[in-house]
Parts: C-alpha cells; sequence; structure tokens
C-alpha cells in the first residue's frame, strides 16, 4: 500500500469539475474521495476521521456547503474545510472564515493556486492533529488511570482525589517519599476545571529562604544585589491554574507566613514591590511529615496548617497494599522493556516472593528503580531472583542482617554481592573476587549458597 500525503474528501456536484479538481489534488501525492452531494460526504465521514481535508461546493443540491461546514467542525476538529463558489463575494468569504472555514476561494482559479492553498491546509490540519495526539496522551499520563493499583487502599484514595479534583478546595497530600504524590497532585490538576491551564510545581526543600521567596513570589528589579531584572514568581506562572507546592513541611516559617496571606485573600507582594499582586491559583501541597504534629509542636504554622488540610489525603505505602507489587512490576517491565528496546518473556516465580517481601521504604520509586536494574541485566528475557540488589535480597531487618559483625558473615555478603554483580556466573564471580573456581565452591557450600 503507497504511503499518502494524506486523504481528502471533495464533494461538489458538478462531476467534470470534481473529477478534474480530484485528479490535480492525487497527482500531488494525496488519497481523494469524492460525493457529488452533502449527504454522501457527510457519511464518507462517518465512517473514518482520517481526512485531514474536506473540499466543498457551497451550492450543493442537499445541504448548503457552510452546513456541511459546521457539521465537520463538531466531527472533527482537526479537519480543515475549504468552501468552493462560482460566484464568491467578500462578504461570503468572510463569513465562512468566521464559521471555521480554512479558506473560501472561486471555482476556476489556477491550479497552482489550488495546491498551495490545500497544501497550507492539510500542513495546519496535521499539525492541530499532533497536539490534539499530544494533549491526550499528557491527560493519559497525568490521569488517574496511571495510578496503577487494585488494592482497597489506593482504590479508596484514588476516590478521594477524583471527588476533591472538580472543585477549588487547597488539597494537602501526607505520605512517605516515593509514594507518588506529585503524580496525584498532576492527576488532581488535570481533573479539574483549571486542566488547561498551568500546572506549576516546586519543591520547596530545594531552595534556601532568600531563593525560594523570590521563586515563589517573584522580585523587581533593583529589590537585592544581583536583581538585574524583575522575575515573574511561581504564584504568576501559576495564574488560573495549580501551584504544587511539595514538601511544604520545610518551608520556612517567614514563608509560611506570606503563603498563608495568599490562601487567605489570593494577593502577594514581590520581593521590593510596594503594590500587591492578585491571582486565582488553586494550592496542592505535599508532605512526607505529620504536620499536625509538627503544628502541635510549633514545628509548623497551625494556622497555615488548618488552612492546607481543607481536603487531606494520604497516600499510602507499597508495604501496605503489596498486592499491588505484581501489577507494578508488569507495568515498570512493559515501559523499561520497550524504552530500552529489550524482550522480557518470564518473571521468576523467586523474583516476586523476594520483592512482595520486602518492605519497600523507597516506595514504588524505589519499586521502579529496581524493575528498571532487573531489564537492563536480563539476559534471553528472563527476570530472575538473582538481578535484585543485595539490599532487597537480605534486607536490614533480615535476621541475618541483625547478626553482621564476624569475618564469615561478612565473606559471605561479599561473595552474594559479586555472584549478584555477574548475574550467577560463578568463573566471573571466583575471578572478581581474586580465588579460584573450586575455592568459590567450597565456600558456596559451606555458607549454604545455592
Amino acid at each position: 500500500m503507497s504511503i499518502t500525503k494524506g486523504k481528502i474528501l471533495v464533494i461538489d456536484d458538478e462531476d467534470q469539475l470534481r473529477k478534474a479538481l480530484s485528479r490535480i489534488i492525487e497527482l500531488e501525492g494525496y488519497e481523494v474521495l469524492q460525493a457529488e452531494n452533502a449527504i454522501k460526504g457527510l457519511r464518507l465521514l462517518e465512517k473514518t476521521n482520517d481526512f485531514v481535508l474536506v473540499i466543498c461546493d457551497v451550492k450543493l443540491p442537499d445541504i448548503n456547503g457552510l452546513e456541511v461546514l459546521k457539521n465537520i467542525k463538531l466531527r472533527n476538529g482537526f479537519c480543515e474545510v475549504i468552501l468552493i463558489t462560482a460566484y464568491g463575494t467578500i462578504h461570503d468569504g468572510v463569513y465562512a472564515m468566521k464559521q471555521g472555514a480554512f479558506d473560501y476561494i472561486t471555482k476556476g482559479d489556477g491550479d497552482e493556486q489550488i495546491i498551495v492553498t490545500v497544501e497550507k491546509a492539510v500542513e495546519k490540519a496535521k499539525m492541530q492533529k499532533r497536539i490534539l495526539e499530544l494533549e491526550n496522551k499528557l491527560e493519559t499520563r497525568y490521569s488517574f488511570d496511571r495510578i496503577i493499583g487494585k488494592s482497597y487502599l489506593i482504590k479508596s484514595t484514588i476516590s478521594l482525589a477524583e471527588k476533591v479534583s472538580p472543585t477549588d478546595s487547597t488539597v494537602l497530600l501526607e505520605g512517605e517519599t516515593g509514594t507518588g504524590k506529585e503524580l496525584f497532585a498532576q492527576s488532581i490538576h488535570n481533573a479539574s476545571t483549571r486542566k488547561n491551564k498551568p500546572f506549576v510545581a516546586v519543591n520547596c526543600s530545594a531552595f534556601p529562604k532568600e531563593l525560594l521567596e523570590s521563586e515563589i513570589f517573584g522580585h523587581k528589579k533593583g529589590a537585592f544585589t544581583g536583581a538585574n531584572f524583575e522575575k515573574k514568581g511561581l504564584f504568576e506562572e501559576a495564574n488560573e491554574g495549580t501551584l504544587f507546592l511539595d514538601e511544604i513541611g520545610e518551608m520556612h516559617p517567614d514563608l509560611q507566613a506570606k503563603l498563608l496571606r495568599v490562601l487567605e485573600e489570593q494577593t502577594f507582594t514581590k520581593i521590593g514591590d510596594t503594590k500587591p499582586t492578585k491571582v486565582n491559583v488553586r494550592i496542592i501541597a505535599a508532605t512526607n511529615r505529620v504536620l499536625l504534629s509538627e503544628a502541635e509542636n510549633d514545628k509548623f504554622r497551625s494556622d497555615l496548617y488548618y488552612r492546607l488540610s481543607v481536603f487531606k489525603i494520604h497516600i499510602p505505602a507499597l508495604r501496605d497494599r503489596k498486592e499491588d507489587i505484581p501489577l507494578l512490576v508488569d507495568s515498570f517491565i512493559e515501559y523499561y522493556s520497550h524504552k530500552i528496546n529489550k524482550r522480557i518473556n518470564d518473571v521468576s516465580k523467586e523474583y516476586l516472593e523476594t520483592i512482595q517481601a520486602y518492605t519497600w521504604p523507597g516506595n514504588t520509586r524505589e519499586l521502579k528503580n529496581v524493575v528498571e536494574r532487573a531489564v537492563i541485566l536480563a539476559d534471553n528475557g528472563k527476570i530472575s531472583s538473582e538481578l535484585l540488589p543485595i539490599e532487597v535480597l537480605f534486607p536490614r531487618d533480615n535476621h541475618f542482617n541483625n547478626q553482621l559483625g564476624t569475618i564469615e558473615e561478612m565473606e559471605k555478603i561479599h561473595i552474594l554481592k559479586m555472584l549478584n554483580y555477574t548475574n550467577g556466573n560463578k568463573t566471573k564471580a571466583a575471578e572478581k573476587l581474586g580465588i579460584g573456581v573450586p575455592t568459590l565452591y567450597r565456600k558456596l557450600e559451606h555458607y549454604n549458597i545455592k
């Protein structure tokens, strides 16, 4: 099947003109379908949404071309429409363009002019289609569908987030590091009425007080040494949208007071400015601390805590929803195998049993890293327990690790690390250890390493 530059529909009741126009366009490498009236043309459009352009006569025997234009724009937003007429006027052309037509041309215009117009219309349609596809991908990437799990805990958490999403309420996400708080924040934003406005994120622990203040609220030119230009703060960048304040518990008390004012009045003052700036921003905050305890112990402003926690959601730790681990592993394997172009056919039972027994202090983020490592190291399309890092194979809360101290125990761990590093290849492991293969086998027997 030959590749075409795009699929075009020509609707015109004049057979000779329709066929001639279609032939001219086909010679330029386009696939062209024809319809002698509006009804047949619209039926063709119903069957598929891959038309990039419709060229339609204004005066048709059944439906006016302007009505066809409106119908097409309702069905397929990226498909462009060129209207053609035997008796064009400036007034009609302006009206057609206002209704969404790409152009309005008169029959009898030169072939070159028509082809140039067609190419521009097709280029615009393809660009709009790509933008729409990217927007759909972005929505999928940051939708609740991307939060993987079937456990009661994660489902009830998603349900809470879905309920608060359409509102403008401030949300506080609590949970350990690596549980996916930013993914929840992005999903809440994307399910809100603000989804087409900015989502701006800042990690409050990544900046010292002065820099964070400038980053969030902005500054006027000359406000301090080095302020050589006026800087927009993140509140302004996020206007009409959502500002995600990650690690809010790390924010300096002075900035907490300034943030409280923004939440209450939706106004703030830039560094070096005398006039307040008004914004309309939704706040989603996140923390790995227990902010209520921090507030009770005067380590966090209690008034700000209660203002932030209008709607509080606790993101569960991975160890509390272990039934979700196999689903997460499958998802991560699929992602990384595509990313590095490696086929994975099998995951051993021992691998899954070991990772389900592990407590995952780094939560989903740690699991993702462990799976990525396994995909990279996997040979013959199989992931086995030998590909797990030593800290997962022998976690620190394991009895063996609590008894560390003797030379033999240290030697056993060193051997296991080398076997893990060489993917179980005993010859390579012996070489790395600086001992002979027979010696390694004796030690494996001594330490009961299979």
